[in-house]
C-alpha cells in the first residue's frame, strides 16, 4: 500500500476487484479518494487522470478533479456517495449526449497516452489503442481481434467461437451502421462506473476513454442493467441515435463480453460466443 504523504485517517473501502480503495484526510486537511496497487505498472495511473481530465474537459458531466497522480497511486476528489434522482438521471442522459458530442481527434487515443505508448487497460487487460482510419478497423483491430487472441490463449472461446469473432470483423463494415465522427467515450461504461452523490447527481468514474462510436457507451450501459432506461430516452431528446441502433446493441456489447470471458470465466464465455455467432 502507498498512501500520499501526511495523510491520516486512512479506512480502506470496498468494491474494487484490482486495485486498493481508501478514504484518506491530506495534510491539508482534504477528504480524498486514493487508489493504489502494489504492481501497478508506472504509466497506469497517468493514464487514468489524463483521461478523467479529457472527459472532464467539455464539462457535459462530473467527474473527480485529479489531486496527485503517480505511478504509486492516484488521488482524487471525494464524492459523498448517494442515490441517483430523477434530476439527475436527467443530466447523465443529456449530460452524456453532449460528453459525446464533444468528440476526439481521431478513432483510438486521442494522444492521452503520449510518452507511454497508445493503450487502454479495461479491468486488468491491456488493449492496444492506436488509431485507425475508421471505426470498423479501430473495433476490429484493436478490441475485438486482440480479446478473441486472449480468449483462445486462455482456452475459454473455443476455436469455433474464435472463428466467429473474426468473422465479425470482417462484417463490421456492413454491420456498423451510417459511419459518425468519433466521439469522446468513456469506454468502460457499466453502472458501477456511474455514481450518484448526496445531491443525486450523476459521476463517471474509472474510464478507459478514447474515441470511439458514441453507441458503445450506451450499450455498455444497458448489458448489466443501467441506473434507469430513461436515461436514453434524455439522451436522444438531445441527440438521436442512428436507424438500426436497436440492431447494433448486442454487437457492442460483444467487447465487454470477452473481456468478462478472459477475466472470469463461466457464463460469460457462452454468452459472448452466442453473439459472435449472431453477427457473424
Amino acid at each position: 500500500m502507498s498512501l500520499p504523504k501526511g495523510a491520516t485517517e486512512a479506512r480502506r473501502l470496498g468494491g474494487g476487484d484490482i486495485n486498493e480503495a481508501w478514504r484518506v484526510v491530506l495534510a491539508d486537511g482534504t477528504q480524498a479518494f486514493v487508489k493504489t496497487r502494489t504492481d501497478a505498472s508506472p504509466e497506469e495511473y497517468m493514464l487514468e487522470a489524463a483521461s478523467l481530465r479529457w472527459l472532464g474537459e467539455p464539462e457535459a458531466l462530473r467527474v473527480p478533479q485529479v489531486l496527485e497522480v503517480t505511478a504509486e497511486y492516484l488521488v482524487l476528489e471525494w464524492i459523498e456517495p448517494g442515490h441517483l434522482s430523477g434530476t439527475g438521471t436527467r443530466q447523465l442522459g443529456e449530460g452524456l449526449a453532449a460528453l459525446h458530442a464533444a468528440g476526439a481527434a481521431c478513432f483510438g487515443d486521442p494522444g492521452l497516452a503520449a510518452g507511454v505508448g497508445a493503450q487502454a487497460r479495461i479491468g486488468s487487460l491491456q488493449l492496444p489503442n492506436e488509431p485507425c482510419p475508421d471505426w470498423p478497423a479501430f473495433y476490429a483491430q484493436r478490441r475485438l481481434l486482440p480479446l478473441a487472441k486472449m480468449a483462445a490463449q486462455r482456452d475459454v472461446l473455443s476455436r469455433a467461437g474464435v472463428a466467429a469473432v473474426e468473422r465479425v470483423c470482417e462484417r463490421l463494415p456492413e454491420l456498423s451502421g451510417p459511419p459518425e465522427k468519433p466521439a469522446r467515450l468513456h469506454g468502460d461504461l457499466w453502472r458501477g462506473n456511474v455514481c450518484g452523490d448526496a445531491n443525486g447527481d450523476p459521476w463517471l468514474i474509472d474510464p478507459s476513454a478514447y474515441g470511439g462510436h458514441r453507441e458503445v457507451d450506451l450499450s455498455m450501459l444497458r448489458l448489466f442493467g443501467s441506473p434507469s432506461d430513461r436515461i436514453f430516452d434524455f439522451y436522444e431528446a438531445v441527440t438521436p441515435l442512428a436507424d438500426g441502433w436497436q440492431e447494433r446493441v448486442g454487437l457492442w456489447q460483444l467487447m465487454p463480453l470477452l473481456v468478462h470471458a478472459v477475466l472470469f470465466g463461466g457464463s460469460y464465455c457462452q454468452a459472448a460466443e452466442r453473439l459472435a455467432r449472431r453477427y457473424a
